[in-house]
């Protein structure tokens, strides 16, 4: 808690917050907020919102239920299990040839087909 403010008002708390150049406010109607991580995405559900301002620096103050999605990667699993069907591979040979064209199924199966993978 910041020094002085102990004993104060909701009302005088704001108007000291407001001198110090912080604002806050509650953003309503929030269904639900993603935090995209490089290996899981991070969902929070019925989330309670605040977004603080503080002299221009902006920050997001987020409660709720929290729901951790571990990710398989860039490329989607089923991707991976289609183009290993296709051309007769291993699901780590279909994902680097995946990974090796962009995610485009059609060149990675052909790659791995005609030997180039």
């Amino acid at each position: 808690m910041i020094r002085g403010l102990r004993g104060m008002s909701p009302k005088q708390m704001k108007a000291a917050m407001r001198k110090m150049g912080i604002k806050m406010e509650e953003i309503e109607g929030v269904n639900e907020v993603i935090v995209r991580a490089k290996d899981k995405d991070y969902i929070i559900r019925e989330p309670s919102v605040t977004m603080i301002d503080v002299q221009g620096e902006v920050m997001f103050q987020v409660a709720g239920r929290v729901e951790v999605v571990e990710k398989e990667g860039a490329i989607p699993k089923e991707d991976i299990m289609l183009v290993a069907q296709q051309a007769g591979v291993s699901e780590e040979e279909a994902r680097k040839a995946l990974e090796a064209t962009d995610g485009d199924i059609a060149e990675a199966i052909i790659r791995l087909v005609g030997g180039q993978g």
